[in-house]
């Protein structure tokens, strides 16, 4: 007897009776097929050449471009994305093709010298073959593309299986992207879990973007089949406030990392570290940044803080505040037929709460207080995770001091900790990442394996 799988349905978060997307789930043998047709295709995406592979990621940077408002308008809809960030995340979108569209003409390897004899020693960057890509809501087309680009360019095929709830945006990127490529070498599977396992367990390569205990899976997964494998997952992200800080330039880069997009980043702020004197200026600058902050509808150009992706991520955020005092928080933001959550800063909390141990992905921070900088270092570096660090001070000198022993993968000074350069490595260090880094050139690396050859003489 067979058991019908559930259908794969998307919904708009502002507006949960808005059906964006409902489809039949392939199954597992359906997902391995699709792997294994990728697969004949690869031969023939690679031999058509470097040319051909540099032309087809530029045309499908145009593509992206032409359709810019159409995919900020899916992206605002199906994941609730605020649309000036959507619109940004679309740029970016292309801005990463085109990128990676230069790099089929980019050395693959080396020549060297024999230590004794005639001959040759080559070494030789090739691709591994389908490519399996797993990706999370958040970044329904930035994440994608940062994984797929590179995969294509080194001469792999794709096989996509993206999240339920951005199944709209990947079947709309996959039309774009399929228009510019070869027939098989771009392959999108809606899904869930079921779909998931079955490309990781026929896929040649995998890159993994999503939550701790499925990456730690995947990780197990592929390691076990010996191929390539990088999981990238959660972040329990700290900002470093020392006294020297502009305190409002610090505040409002913070409540952005804090509350952007509800706070649904791996590189969200999820504690503010006070050094110092920076506790009592930085508690009231960071409050009144918070208050400050548009949350509504994500179709508002005004609107930092949209909706959360569903009710039971909504509920988690409820529920990690329960009972806390906040310095900024109220029950709900208007409007209220969407999965809203008001943006929080909470102080004072136990030092075994969850919030201080676990990712929540959503709109909430926990202020906390640091005698010195020694202080804030051992306790951004005393979670499990270590993606990104943020550090605001004046002093060079002072930020130098304690870069080095911030046990995260990625330090901006300055900065919020949200943000991506996609031409540099992205990844953290223990339960954020796993596997060699995404993103940039390291990107390029992980999709391809060194050969060495040795070419001697045919005749002595």
């Amino acid at each position: 007897m067979s058991t019908a799988l559930a259908p794969v349905v998307s919904r708009n978060p502002a507006d949960p009776s808005d059906v964006v997307v409902e489809t039949a789930a392939p199954g597992a043998f359906a997902a391995a097929d699709a792997v294994e047709r990728a697969r004949t295709a690869q031969p023939g995406w690679l031999l058509d050449g470097a040319a051909a592979r540099s032309a087809a990621l530029g045309a499908i940077a145009d593509a992206v471009e032409a359709a810019a408002d159409e995919l900020a308008a899916l992206a605002v809809r199906e994941v609730g994305k605020p649309v000036t960030e959507a619109r940004a995340e679309v740029a970016r979108t292309a801005a990463i093709w085109r990128y990676y569209a230069q790099t089929p003409h980019d050395p693959t390897g080396a020549v060297h010298e024999p230590a004794a004899g005639p001959g040759l020693l080559l070494s030789r960057r090739r691709p591994h073959g389908v490519a399996g890509l797993i990706t999370p809501w958040n970044f329904p087309f930035a994440i994608p593309t940062w994984k797929a680009a590179p995969a294509l360019a080194a001469g792999n095929v794709v096989v996509l299986k993206p999240a339920p709830e951005a199944t709209g945006c990947a079947l709309r990127l996959a039309e774009i992207v399929q228009q510019a490529l070869p027939a098989g070498v771009f392959t999108v599977l809606p899904g869930g879990a079921t779909e998931g396992d079955a490309v990781v367990s026929s896929a040649d390569v995998i890159s993994f973007t999503g939550s701790t205990a499925v990456g730690r899976a995947v990780a197990r997964t592929a390691t076990d089949r010996g191929v390539p494998v990088q999981a990238e997952m959660g972040g329990l992200n700290a900002a470093i406030v020392l006294p020297d800080a502009d305190m409002d330039t610090a505040a409002a880069h913070i409540a952005a990392a804090v509350a952007g997009y509800a706070g649904q980043k791996c590189t969200a702020t999820s504690r503010v570290i006070a050094v110092g004197a920076a506790l009592a200026p930085l508690r009231e600058a960071l409050a009144a940044h918070l208050r400050a902050l548009p949350v509504g509808a994500p179709t508002d150009p005004a609107t930092v803080c949209g909706p959360l992706i569903n009710e039971r991520a909504r509920n988690r955020v409820v529920e990690a505040r329960r009972g806390l005092p906040a310095l900024v928080g109220t029950p709900a933001p208007v409007p209220s037929d969407g999965w809203y959550a008001a943006p929080a800063l909470l102080e004072h909390v136990p030092a075994d709460h969850p919030l201080l141990r676990e990712e929540t992905f959503g709109p909430i921070a926990v202020l906390l207080p640091a005698d010195d900088l020694d202080r804030a270092v051992r306790m951004t570096n005393s979670v499990p995770y270590g993606l990104v660090t943020s550090v605001h001070t004046a002093s060079l000198d002072t930020a130098l001091h304690g870069l080095d022993r911030l046990d995260t993968g990625m330090i901006r000074v300055n900065a919020p900790s949200t943000g991506v350069d996609f031409h540099l490595p992205f990844g953290g260090t223990k339960a954020s990442s796993h596997g060699p880094r995404e993103q940039g050139r390291a990107a390029l690396d992980f999709y391809t394996s060194t050969r060495t050859y040795t070419l001697a003489p045919a005749h002595p």
